[in-house]
């Protein structure tokens, strides 16, 4: 497919031997005579790279570099015939991306063409692997959810949120009945199908303002923003219904079905407590499903004052 090039300039004559140039090195031109008749063109296409004209009718070239820079994801190379009256550092201060004087010698104008593309397409490139190195910084590689080092973080967040807007934050703690007993049974690659197929029950039961967290081993944590404990309550026992009609069937038990139950502890902030007691919290309630017979949810919460 073929790069999309903005040429930009009032002058037609300079605008058709540029599109001639840009057709012959392999690119798709686009022409305009003003900024306003690129803006119109912008707001239609993706184009990776302007070039464009100091001098033009209405909105000059440098104006024409602001904005672009300020609303696309564009790149820019100026044009001057007036090398006295604007310099480098002004074209590259509104964004600008290369400078090049008229008359435009094409083979210069390609070969800087060719340098901007490379730069942004190396830029894109970064970004996207700096975007890829942050996510797996806070991602459980197993079940996709968010991990334990991130939990930590955003119910600091959401705790602060809470006492801003005086809104509830409930959190769930979630384990997996019997667990040491399926991996023994089965095997750790079974196991691991379990806590991946949990992971995804967890996530179809939450809001997108909710975050699921693999809290450590077989253990999950779910914060609910703007919820108080009998809601919070309601969101556990639906992941637990679901859960236990869930069948998992282990390659080494051709045909076998097996069902996995969980355990759930459920608690709501209580202002000015600190995180560890809020978790802690949680935890008991969690145990306390355990110490009843599994498969079940329990609740813990403080005794607020009038």
């Amino acid at each position: 497919m073929k790069i999309p090039i903005l040429i930009v300039d009032d002058d037609p004559a300079i605008r058709d031997s540029m599109k001639e140039a840009m057709e012959i090195a392999g690119y798709n031109p686009y022409l305009a005579a003003s900024a306003e008749e690129a803006l119109d063109l912008l707001n239609k296409n993706m184009f990776h790279v302007v070039i464009t004209d100091i001098l033009l009718p209405g909105l000059d070239g440098l104006e024409l570099t602001d904005l672009i820079k300020e609303r696309y994801d564009t790149d820019v190379i100026v044009m001057t015939g007036y090398s006295g009256d604007y310099s480098y550092e002004e074209a590259i201060t509104k964004g600008a991306s290369d400078f090049v004087f008229k008359p435009v010698r094409f083979e210069e104008l390609l070969l800087r063409l060719k340098r901007v593309l490379k730069e942004r397409k190396l830029t894109k490139d970064r970004n996207e692997m700096l975007e890829t190195l942050q996510k797996l910084a806070i991602t459980d590689g197993l079940t996709k959810l968010y991990n334990s080092r991130y939990f930590y973080n955003q119910l600091e967040l959401e705790i602060d949120r809470s006492k801003r807007y005086n809104h509830p934050v409930s959190l769930l703690l979630l384990d997996i009945d019997h667990f040491k007993l399926y991996n023994d049974s089965y095997g750790h690659l079974e196991g691991d199908k379990v806590l991946v197929k949990l992971g995804r029950i967890i996530k179809s039961c939450l809001r997108t303002m909710d975050s699921a967290y693999r809290y450590g081993g077989e253990e999950f944590t779910v914060i609910l923003p703007e919820t108080n404990g009998q809601e919070a309550i309601g969101v556990a026992e639906r992941i637990r219904r679901i859960v236990e009609t869930e069948k998992f069937t282990p390659e080494t038990e051709e045909g076998k079905e097996i069902t996995i139950t969980i355990s759930a502890g459920v608690t709501e902030y209580y202002p000015n407590e600190d995180v560890a007691t809020f978790i802690k919290r949680a935890d008991k309630a969690m145990y306390s499903s355990k110490e009843r017979g599994r498969n079940t949810v329990s609740s813990l919460f403080v005794q607020k004052s009038s």
